[in-house]
């Protein structure tokens, strides 16, 4: 169900200390309450009783300032910045004129800039919020006054006053309901807004107060409710309602909550709770935070350092005045007079402290901060204007709707994603199916040459279809129109066994409505089959059957819920025969089957196999025929337990469970909750980069289960899935504590028992440890007893390990936190809601943090929007990481504020979540765009600007420091005022903005194909107080050189007419021009990514130098301001003697020799992967021209685009993935008739408690003999175009083909790149670069793969030295790559150094080994040479976090394959 496009901007406000007096004043001037809210107590109208206890009005105040408080308040803010406040205090110390050696507009002018530029954005931001409490505020409900219905604003809304509510219309605060257009005061709700979900649900009112729909009869309540407190928790109320003498128990099946739509039901009415900032949404909306990066907290920090550095070489000159006026300034008091007030030494001396203090603040000048927010700027428009994060569907940019996160952007180590619309569309469609033995749904693989397969038109033959459903089968439909018995009851179960209501306004306008998109997907399959669900009614239900209306009596309905994982209808044909259709998840069903069914049950269970490997949801489905003795005897025990006082839910499960038995078996569904494009390839590369993704989600579990497999999260390969789901503090901690114990026993390499971990599997997840799942390898039972021993030995060790590693309260054992981060294998946790309020208290969050981040993915269902923010905090705080949230709906938003970084997509759950974010995009997919290009690029920008920017001041302000004990500490300054004023601003600014802007290590593509690139920003590589450190060694360096070989050359140097070069404005031209040279030669070094504007600003900035430079020193200036620029013609004489030239020259050597020296060391020695893969591009890029030079033809490359990722799921682990609803099905509600009406049918719903888990089986990992037997009998399928003939040229020959030169055969578990070949070394293989491979065991059990290396024979021996990796990791070949013969005769070798991985996972260079490509003239390699290796140690394919890809599936496009454009503007 979409939400309309007119909903409020803001739900969600920022919930500052201020608001609340701002709010009560908006309210009528009402005082500040007293207390805190114990209970509430409201009376319907009666405004003059509610006001005394001073409940908020229902105004929502988002915005900070107004016009009066906007100045004072700003600049508090901004003087909160320790920037600031230092630059403050250096204005005014320049305004003392007996300290001050510089001009005070040196610093007021740059200062005024900053504060105004951020003043005016605080502003627009803040005027935006004005608007949009406005427009919320002002919006229009219908208040029942004095028995008249009138219009009123929403934030004239009081506490207890009667609403009326129409059709769609937002529910304005929390309402109690008290009656409705619908019959029982039912009404329907849609609550996207606060959960996520689109499916509707049901409310009703106290019967006592259903027939109020009058309203004189509405003004004349007097009822009072008392409440509990205004609180978060959303599906929780607890009240009561006293009334005429008696009272009335309330519960959340009464309310209607802020935020809500209401759907289907003409209009309601119902009283006012909580108002505004009380409502449930509101408590759930979280605080907004200011949020900063983490290069913003370290540059606080190194502004105090700096600060502290400058006051130490205050003191250290400052002495040194004191100590020369003792001993030699006392000897000039003659003719050089102290000044007053200076009348000794020591006040010289402290007066002298502040003059170097002004003088040395340019350290960190506030042109810094100006830049920093410049860049940042820039960086947000990159993100704006890319065009591949543009969706041209909904006519959709990017937008980064903050300017101050851009560089966390490439630090995230955390994704908390929602699951509905984030990872989904939350569109289901019915994908394929198996009836009675045969499977249907599969598209045609070879269509015709030019055609695309096209669905079926089901309009042709059945007017009553809905057009929506895309099935390409056409066997399937042939099968219905023929009468065969078996599809004609499969497709009349789907009509009949659900609990969809029709609403058909018009003829043939049919609309259903299902309380899970599942549902509605079958009944709407059914439908286009021919059997459409037309009515029902509270006995009956009304099919058309292939044209013909039949009736059917509706005798019973048996539930579902989440213990019975199935529900059943018993209806009666028109014939009298009374038959009972059941549909549920296949591992209960099959256990209720005939035993006739057998051989149909395994080839159906075939086909499920494959369904879930393909990530669709199943469903089996059966029927039995009843007697009537059999229905009349089961129909009276039904009777009987439903009317049960107590264990009435147990009795019923009774009864269902003794008429479901002996069933026959018809077949199976398979649904696809379509992900969005591209979701699993993203979730594959971010894993890559040492991304975890945690889903939180709203929904239940096995929902948010199923797409953790379609999307690639979870699959079977992953060594265990831990299921946590208990209701106790006790019960949730010893789950978590199993968890750890058997992730320790993994990590030892110790094998564990089948029986024992399924036994324990099943204990995690439903607190049941025994049965076994259909097809689950049994222990021979004579090993039974030593099995057993060893489990229980293995238990205990790993118990003894594991409790090692997990924090405990009390006294207990302290945390050893390298214990499970040292774990090696892929695991995944799966915790509930109420097991995660447990897991999140105080004395548990540790474990659960512990446990949770050692897993590869986490999946956190049935959570509250506060959950998600708590979780997101818990992180945060514990582990120290960069989080992200991502998120659409309003549910989101409170995770998406309390992130470092928050995302929003608009998608179909309204705007609230874009609102509330800091970047915004239309799919899940732009976020690996967003992160690995647009976040690496920018960190990587801003960390190499804050390097050369605080090398470049250093080397500038310490000429001072050493120029002081030449001058006689007198605060003389080395450059003139001007020089210094515009060195920051113009001679230096505009060549790091460029590099800031647009440099970039690497191109967007290789940051793609590379995911380990984005390593070193997770590990704040680039920019930390070591690097800082360096910049500043390199800086004193600098200055070291550039006053004291001026100063040695100078002091003995004449000009050409013999008289001396040592003055003093010959020596400042000097050196100001050396540092000037060398700084830009720097720069120039620091540049990777070179634009025209790199050039302009860098070369323009050196002609700016000396264009301003002998303006300053002319004649003309001289002329009309002989005070200010008395030095006529210095310039130019000083640099007319080659001297002078001679002395930059050598200064600029000396400067910056070392740092060459350095770098090349570096890179030969230790390279960093950016360099190795700027190499390897280079490499291809020679090959390339070669090749072209020589008429050759490049090989394309293969990457994540169509065909090289298929559907992979659980390779063959039955599950049922089929989405029921959470609460208990409304065959209740639908058999009692209460929400019947003759002019619609309408929805319903009921909430009911929580039930046990509904997992029953966990699949473990395959073994690797396994693998092997099933690698071995079947040939890996081919995805190239051409890899079928290099296949064959090998096998036919029966040549035995070395592991080391085969390529991996492809299996459904198999987490292999399926691509194979081997391409020409001047051209890319993006598959090997972007494709996740498997772990060492998945790649040593692949055997028996085609040989697709060209027609030669292959070498008898794999070198010892060859790595297992390279087995596998043979690229693509295709046609292309044959070369001409004047380019088999060269040989080329090629070395490039690999760095090692080192502890964190990142590729440090330490120990980096060298791979040696040695491209032979026939093309074959050795194993341990192949460039696929190397590319896979770039890629990192092979980290604990590789996903599992498969070829030969649909796939949706990857990262962009792109010929490299040098020298092209970055996006």
């Amino acid at each position: 169900m979409t939400v309309p496009k007119d909903i409020p901007d803001k739900w969600f406000p920022m919930i500052l200390p201020l608001q609340r007096k701002k709010r009560n004043q908006v309210a009528g001037g009402i005082k500040k309450r007293k207390g805190k809210e114990e209970e509430r107590k409201v009376r319907a109208n009666d405004r003059e009783y509610n006001e005394k206890f001073q409940y908020a009005s229902n105004c929502i105040v988002t915005s900070k300032y107004n016009v009066i408080t906007f100045l004072p308040v700003n600049l508090f803010e901004q003087f909160q910045e320790v920037a600031n406040t230092y630059f403050l205090f250096l204005l005014i110390l320049q305004l003392i004129p007996q300290i001050s050696s510089l001009s005070w507009f040196t610093t007021i002018v740059p200062l005024v800039l900053v504060l105004s530029i951020t003043a005016v954005k605080d502003a627009t931001d803040d005027y935006f919020r004005h608007k949009s409490d406005n427009q919320v505020n002002n919006r229009h409900s219908q208040v029942l006054i004095n028995g008249i219905v009138q219009k009123e604003k929403w934030m004239n809304v009081k506490v207890g006053d009667i609403i009326k509510l129409e059709n769609n219309q937002f529910v304005a605060a929390d309402l109690l309901l008290l009656s409705s257009s619908e019959p029982h005061g039912l009404c329907y709700i849609e609550t996207a807004e606060l959960d996520g979900e689109t499916n509707m649900k049901v409310r009703q009112s106290l019967s006592v107060t259903s027939e109020l729909g009058d309203p004189n009869n509405l003004a004349r309540f007097d009822g009072e409710v008392v409440c509990e407190p205004p609180n978060n928790k959303l599906d929780r109320f607890c009240g009561t309602l006293y009334w005429r003498e008696s009272k009335y128990p309330l519960s959340n099946q009464n309310m209607l909550l802020r935020g809500c739509v209401l759907r289907n039901t003409e209009f309601c009415y119902g009283i006012v709770i909580f108002a505004g900032p009380d409502t449930k949404l509101m408590q759930n909306s979280g605080r907004t935070k200011f949020k900063r990066t983490s290069i913003d907290r370290l540059m606080n920090t190194l502004v105090l350092w700096i600060f502290g550095f400058l006051v130490c070489m205050g003191v250290i000159l400052a002495v040194g005045n004191a100590v020369w006026e003792f001993e030699v300034g006392l000897l000039f008091q003659s003719f050089l007079p102290w000044e007053p007030p200076v009348n000794n030494a020591l006040f010289s001396a402290f007066l002298s402290f502040w003059s170097y203090v002004i003088i040395l603040n340019t350290v960190v000048p506030i042109s810094l901060y100006v830049s920093v927010e410049v860049i940042r700027l820039g960086h947000s428009y990159f993100i704006n204007w890319d065009r591949r994060m543009f969706c041209s569907r909904s006519n959709t940019p990017a937008e980064a709707r903050t300017t101050t996160l851009n560089e966390e952007l490439g630090q995230v180590e955390y994704i908390f994603s929602d699951k509905t619309g984030t990872l989904t569309q939350n569109i289901m469609t019915f994908n394929k199916c198996s009836i009675n033995g045969h499977a249907y749904g599969d598209v045609d693989p070879v269509p015709p040459p030019g055609k695309r397969p096209q669905p079926l038109d089901f309009s042709v033959w059945n007017p009553l279809a809905d057009g929506g459903l895309c099935f390409y089968d056409s066997s399937l439909l042939e099968a219905v129109k023929t009468g065969e018995p078996a599809t004609q009851e499969f497709f009349r179960l789907l009509s009949l066994c659900h609990t969809v209501m029709s609403d058909e306004k018009t003829e043939g306008a049919l609309f259903y409505k299902a309380q899970s998109p599942d549902e509605g997907a079958l009944v709407t399959a059914a439908r286009n089959f021919g059997y459409v669900f037309r009515s029902r009614t509270p006995g009956t239900i009304t099919v058309q059957e292939m044209g013909k209306p039949v009736t059917y009596t509706l005798l019973a309905i048996l539930d579902f819920n989440n213990i019975r994982k199935r529900m059943s209808v018993i209806v009666r044909n028109p014939e009298g025969r009374i038959r009972l259709y059941c549909k549920g998840a296949d591992t209960v069903l099959f256990d209720r089957l005939h035993p006739c069914n057998h051989h149909l049950m395994n080839i159906t269970s075939d086909h499920l196999n494959e369904y879930a490997g393909d990530g669709l949801r199943t469903l089996a489905l059966a029927y039995r025929d009843l007697s009537e003795e059999e229905w009349e005897g089961w129909s009276e025990r039904y009777r009987g337990a439903g009317k049960a006082a107590d264990c009435r839910e147990d009795r019923l499960a009774a009864t269902y469970e003794e008429i479901e038995q002996d069933m026959m078996l018809l077949g199976a569904t398979a649904i696809e909750d379509k992900l969005q494009e591209g979701v699993p390839e993203t979730i594959a590369i971010l894993s890559l980069a040492n991304i975890k993704i945690w889903v939180l989600t709203g929904d239940k579990q096995e929902t948010a289960v199923n797409i953790g497999y379609s999307c690639k999260m979870l699959t079977d390969d992953m060594t265990e899935i831990f299921i946590i789901n208990g209701h106790t503090v006790q019960s949730v901690r010893e789950e978590l504590r199993r968890a750890r114990e058997r992730m320790v026993s993994h990590s030892r390499g110790e094998k564990v028992d089948e029986a024992e971990g399924w036994s324990q599997a099943c204990s995690l997840s439903n607190g049941v440890g025994g049965g076994d799942p259909a097809g689950w390898p049994h222990p021979h039972p004579q090993h039974k007893e030593k099995q057993e021993a060893h489990a229980q030995q293995e238990a205990q060790q790993g118990r003894e390990e594991a409790q090692g590693g997990a924090t405990k309260l009390g006294g207990k054992r302290a945390p050893a936190p390298s214990l499970l981060e040292s774990i090696s294998g892929e695991f995944a946790l799966v915790i509930s809601g109420h097991s995660l309020a447990h897991a999140l208290e105080g004395d548990m969050e540790h474990e659960f943090v512990e446990t949770a981040c050692a897993c590869r993915a986490v999946i956190c269902c049935r959570v509250t929007p506060l959950q998600k923010a708590q979780v997101v905090e818990l992180i945060k705080r514990h582990k120290k990481a960069v989080t992200l949230a991502i998120g659409d709906g309003a549910n989101d938003v409170s995770m998406i504020k309390t992130a470092h970084i928050g995302v929003g997509i608009s998608g179909q759950e309204g705007i609230q979540a874009v609102l509330s974010s800091d970047y915004s995009f239309s799919q899940f997919r732009f976020l690996q765009r967003l992160l690995l290009v647009h976040g690496r690029w920018s960190y990587l920008r801003m960390c190499r600007f804050l390097c050369y920017f605080f090398y470049k001041n250093f080397a500038f302000t310490m000429v001072h420091f050493w120029f002081g004990f030449f001058c006689g500490f007198s605060a003389q300054t080395v450059y003139d005022q001007y020089f210094i004023t515009l060195y920051n601003i113009v001679y230096t600014s505009l060549p790091v903005l460029a590099m800031g802007i647009f440099d970039q290590d690497v191109p967007e593509q290789r940051s793609l194909e590379y995911p380990k690139l984005y390593e070193p920003g997770q590990l704040n590589l680039l920019f930390n107080k070591r690097e800082f450190f360096i910049c500043i060694a390199q800086g004193i360096y600098t200055s070291v050189v550039l006053f004291f070989v001026p100063y040695a050359v100078l002091s003995h140097a004449t000009q050409a007419t013999g008289t001396p070069l040592a003055d003093y404005q010959t020596f400042a031209v000097t050196t100001a021009t050396a540092l000037v040279i060398v700084v830009s030669v720097q720069i120039a070094l620091d540049t990777g990514y070179w634009t025209a504007i790199n050039h302009f600003f860098v070369w323009g900035s050196l002609g700016a130098y000396f264009t301003i430079l002998f303006t300053m020193h002319s004649s003309l200036l001289f002329r009309f301001f002989p005070k200010q620029f008395h030095f006529l013609g210095s310039g130019q004489n000083t640099l007319e003697q080659p001297v002078v030239w001679l002395t930059i020259a050598l200064a600029t050597v000396i400067c910056i020799a070392p740092v060459l020296a350095f770098r090349f060391l570096k890179l030969d020695l230790k390279p960093q992967l950016s360099d190795t893969v700027r190499y390897t591009q280079l490499v291809r890029q020679k090959r390339r021209k070669l090749g072209e030079g020589r008429g050759g033809a490049g090989v394309s490359g293969v990457g994540l685009g169509a065909g090289a990722l298929g559907r992979l799921g659980r390779g063959g682990s039955r599950r049922s993935g089929y989405a029921f609803a959470h609460q208990e099905g409304f065959g209740e509600l639908i058999t009692s008739g209460k929400n019947m009406r003759l002019s619609s049918l309408a929805l319903a719903t009921f909430a009911s408690r929580h039930s046990s888990s509904w997992i029953d089986t966990l699949r473990k990992k395959k073994h690797a003999n396994a693998a092997n037997n099933a690698a071995g009998a079947s040939p890996a399928p081919s995805n190239g175009a051409h890899n079928h003939s290099s296949g064959s040229s090998s096998s036919h020959q029966g040549t035995p083909v070395p592991a080391a030169a085969a390529g991996p055969a492809l299996s459904k578990s198999s987490s292999v790149c399926s691509q194979q070949g081997t391409p020409t070394p001047h051209t890319p293989s993006p598959l090997a670069q972007a494709q996740p491979c498997s772990s060492s065991s998945s790649l040593n059990s692949q055997q028996g793969a085609p040989h697709t290396s060209p027609p030669r024979a292959a070498p008898a021996t794999a070198p010892a030295s060859a790595p297992a990796s390279s087995a596998a990791s043979t690229p693509p070949l295709s046609n292309s790559s044959s070369r001409s013969a004047s380019q088999e005769e060269a040989e080329v070798e090629v070395v490039v150094p690999i760095p090692a991985a080192g502890p964190g996972g990142v590729a440090d260079g330490a120990g980096g080994s060298h791979v040696v490509l040695e491209l032979s003239p026939a093309g074959d390699r050795a194993a341990g040479s192949s460039p696929r290796a190397m590319q896979e140690a770039l890629s990192g394919s092979k980290g604990a976090g590789a996903a599992v890809f498969e070829g030969g599936g649909r796939s949706s496009p990857g990262p962009p394959i792109m010929e490299e454009s040098p020298g092209c503007l970055a996006e």
